[in-house]
């Protein structure tokens, strides 16, 4: 998929700007390497899109809903490590 020199010259129309021979040449090639590109992105896209992809490497973990630990039962650890305490809290500075 190439681009003309027509094609060029629109662009620069509405681009208005003035450009050379060499400059529409080497334009011609960047714009030829652009659709490459995005043609590759394209076909990598579409078999990105393909449901086996999909499926075989996305899957949920899930565990069962139960309860860790029993509450509370950290709670003297915890305030042991506290530098102030008051009234089973850890004191900390106010903030605003």
């Amino acid at each position: 998929m190439g681009i003309d020199d027509k094609e060029i010259e629109k662009l620069a129309k509405l681009s208005r700007i003035k450009i050379t021979d060499a400059e529409k040449k080497k334009l011609s090639k960047d714009i030829e390497n652009i659709f490459e590109y995005v043609s590759e992105i394209q076909e990598i896209s579409s078999n990105l899109q393909d449901d086996n992809f999909l499926n075989s490497r996305f899957v949920n973990v899930m565990r069962e809903d139960g309860e860790p630990h029993k509450s509370g039962i950290y709670t003297e650890k915890i305030l042991k490590e506290a530098p102030d305490i008051e009234d089973n809290y850890i004191r900390v500075k106010k903030i605003l």
